[in-house]
């Protein structure tokens, strides 16, 4: 059996853990200019019509009396952590899928623990005791029953699938809530009279494969209850990256370069907590008609400076002709690798001699920030107007 956890509104559940006077209360956690858009909503919130992914701008609109709140990352994680070390207590079969969910494989957990139910019950109360938050739970024979389940009863749900209950439970299925079901899919399905995942089982095969190609084998399966995938404990990420919706509209180099620099700064340290380096920088862009566009470049040596990583962005940057105004900007990092960097004597050695010594000094002000705050010393590059500050 495997189960799946999700927590309630989790960044807005948090804010309203930490500041009590919140609770009740229409929380919209995100972007806070008219640019951004939410990243979570309480489910006072979702009674006005909030969701995630919304533009601020609608949100307001909606919810004019809401309390808009900048997410706090950290805070998140620290939470998020908690919570995975409860589940990995229960079993080291744990996978994160995002900071507010995750899969459990519990199978012959039940001998320690006794049913499903009662295993279900257990981890709720648990992250209950430990963060003071709701999650709610999905118990199912495999890891897409068990996805659906969990959002059967929200908030504070338990949702419980066994063996026997799975054919009468796949023919109820609404199609549209089947995961990779989107407009388009679920508009040709429409046509073909599928309005539950059963259905597709009154269809031959090769219509379906037809139609749907490639997703359509997943969709066969899914419609016999078959899902082989496995819960896969926590792996080293494969990369890392970091983005924002700019306040204006932009085509200004030396204004994007300012941006890169900041995100060049987010992704080292990234590295550098994970102890890794990077082999590939990506440029990612955003027109104002939100088309996107993404540029990268291979190293032979893998990468952990924020110096190195901005240039190699900048250079990406330098390089591709920007036809319209730019809304979004970012950098990601993938090849990630623990080795450490190759010590060679040549005739480039003061270039390499250079880069471990910036590494050095990253390494030194996350040192200083993790004591005094990520304001405490900063690039003067990325000071307001630029003028110095003591």
């Amino acid at each position: 059996m495997i189960l799946h956890i999700d927590m309630d509104a989790f960044y807005a559940s948090v804010e309203q853990l930490d500041h009590p006077e919140l609770r009740g209360k229409c929380i919209i956690v995100g972007g806070t200019t008219h640019r951004g858009v939410v990243s979570a909503a309480s489910y006072e919130a979702r009674k006005q019509g909030i969701h995630s992914a919304m533009p601020i701008y609608q949100a307001k609109q909606k919810c004019p009396d809401g309390i808009f709140i900048r997410p706090r990352m950290q805070r998140y994680k620290e939470i998020s952590q908690k919570i995975m070390a409860v589940l990995k207590n229960i079993t080291p079969l744990v996978e994160p899928v995002s900071i507010d969910e995750a899969y459990m494989d519990i199978t012959g957990c039940g001998t320690l623990y006794g049913t499903p139910e009662q295993i279900g019950v257990r981890i709720k109360q648990k992250i209950s005791k430990t963060v003071n938050l709701t999650c709610s739970v999905g118990i199912a024979p495999n890891k897409f029953l068990a996805k659906i389940a969990s959002d059967l009863d929200k908030p504070d749900g338990l949702t419980v699938i066994m063996p026997e209950m799975v054919p009468a439970f796949i023919d109820n299925l609404p199609i549209q809530k089947v995961p990779g079901v989107g407009k388009k899919t679920n508009s040709r399905l429409a046509l073909m009279g599928i309005k539950t995942l059963g259905d597709v089982k009154k269809f031959p095969g090769k219509m379906i494969l037809d139609r749907l190609g490639k997703y359509g084998k997943r969709l066969l399966d899914l419609s016999v209850g078959v899902d082989n995938s496995s819960v896969k404990p926590v792996s080293r990420p494969k990369s890392v990256s970091s983005e924002h919706t700019l306040s204006e509209d932009t085509r200004n180099i030396n204004l994007l370069n300012q941006h890169l620099l900041r995100h060049a700064e987010d992704v080292a340290k990234q590295l550098r907590k994970l102890d890794l380096r990077a082999r590939t920088i990506t440029l990612k862009l955003k027109y104002a008609d939100f088309k996107q566009v993404t540029r990268s470049t291979t190293l032979v040596t893998p990468i952990q400076s924020s110096d190195k990583i901005f240039l190699e962005a900048s250079h990406l940057l330098v390089k591709y002709s920007l036809i319209k105004q730019i809304r979004l900007i970012g950098i990601g990092a993938s090849g990630l690798s623990s080795a450490p960097i190759p010590v060679q004597l040549d005739l480039f050695e003061k270039i390499k001699t250079k880069d471990r010594s910036w590494e050095k000094v990253d390494r030194t002000v996350d040192s200083i920030t993790e004591k005094f705050g990520k304001d405490a010393i900063r690039r003067a590059a990325l000071r307001k107007n630029n003028k110095r500050h003591f």
